[in-house]
């Protein structure tokens, strides 16, 4: 049985050069980059190599990257430290934003007594950007986090008018990039962000690898103590093999950015299309999505909803009902629950996330595979 891999919003395979990369550092660079000898150099010119490779395609200086084990630890640090450090009073944020995001901030609530604010989701899964606004003018000292693209529904930010809007309010502006790095393009010198965070799993490179963009002039409290790594902010002797494989991942992506783009967005298309065709009563959750992503509700019944992705896993196509870290809970999707009606939220749901590395032929044998359900 030939398996079908549609759910690339919870992690990639990894490219072939990825996998080239990481071995031939793992054979023949193992030295510690902390170390003065020549095996030690070795490794830190791969590691300092791979932040220049980084910063070059994201537009941004190499000091300001601080590589972290995945985007949920710079998140936590992120913000933690903002609170702790840079004396933030406030955060605002919304709902529908990844549980890394919103963990943290209850946790920062209930520790340090900070103001949190949620803007309003539109019907459509949009930020209300009119009601940042109102937000923004209560004056008080401020974060804000929203993510760029939604990772269960697809939606996007205007990251240029939302940091913009934020920066006019003397406010603070962290974007969770994750499903949008290595899909599109950067130039964080000309955006108005202050901080953004990816993982490397989600643009075809090793999981456990992941970074930080603290902008020039912010000052951030170490995440952890220890030795003198990553300019004494994240202490731990560096993955050096991970974080090649992750350099090697992004440029590969912003190498084929173009052709890829519009293939996977082709491929959308024809899925959704082929979705409206069989089942004329389904419904699109979110509008004018990211185009490697496509949440739908599908016109199934309630008692279908458990049986749907065990019966397509059974014929060896994976999706997803949403955030691969929350996927063994029961409850409804946190993000569905701000823009579908109550009556359609026990249904089936299904997200179903695009690479290059998929074909129509995939498509046809998922639509086979529910209309067998």
């Amino acid at each position: 049985m030939k398996k079908i891999y549609l759910d690339n919003a919870a992690t990639t395979p990894l490219r072939p050069e990825v996998i080239e990369e990481m071995m031939l550092v793992l054979q023949e660079n193992y030295g510690n980059p902390s170390s003065t000898h020549s095996f030690g150099r070795s490794a830190k010119t791969i590691l300092e190599t791979s932040r220049k490779s980084i910063s070059k395609v994201l537009g941004c200086a190499a000091q300001e990257l601080i590589f972290t084990s995945n985007a949920t630890e710079a998140t936590n640090w992120i913000l933690k430290s903002a609170v702790r450090d840079l004396k933030i009073e406030r955060i605002i944020t919304s709902k529908i934003e990844h549980h890394a995001t919103l963990y943290t901030v209850k946790y920062l609530q209930k520790q340090f007594g900070i103001e949190v604010d949620f803007v309003k989701i539109l019907p459509n899964g949009a930020i209300d950007i009119s009601h940042l606004v109102q937000l923004l003018g209560k004056g008080s000292k401020t974060i804000v986090t929203l993510m760029h693209v939604n990772n269960e529904i697809g939606t996007v930010l205007d990251i240029e008018k939302v940091g913009r809007i934020c920066h006019q309010h003397n406010a603070l502006f962290h974007c969770d990039t994750v499903q949008s790095i290595g899909k599109t393009e950067f130039n964080l010198h000309e955006l108005p962000v202050d901080f953004i965070v990816a993982s490397a799993h989600k643009f075809h490179g090793p999981k456990g690898a992941g970074f930080a963009y603290v902008k020039k002039g912010i000052l951030l409290q170490p995440l952890f103590y220890g030795g003198e790594q990553e300019k004494g902010l994240r202490a731990g002797t560096e993955a050096v093999h991970q974080i090649a494989g992750m350099a090697k991942a992004l440029e590969l992506c912003y190498q084929d950015l173009e052709s890829e783009r519009f293939y996977i967005s082709d491929l959308k298309m024809y899925c959704q299309q082929q979705l409206q065709l069989n089942f004329p009563d389904i419904k699109i959750n979110g509008e004018d999505t990211f185009y490697n992503i496509l949440n739908v509700l599908l016109p199934f019944s309630e008692e279908k909803t458990a049986m749907i992705l065990f019966n397509l896993d059974m014929k060896g196509i994976a999706v997803s009902r949403g955030s691969a870290c929350q996927s063994g809970s029961v409850k409804p999707s946190h993000v569905l629950a701000e823009i579908v009606p109550e009556e359609d939220l026990k249904k089936p749901s299904l997200r179903i996330s695009f690479s290059h590395y998929n074909t129509k032929e995939e498509i046809d044998a998922l639509i086979d595979g529910l209309k067998g359900i």
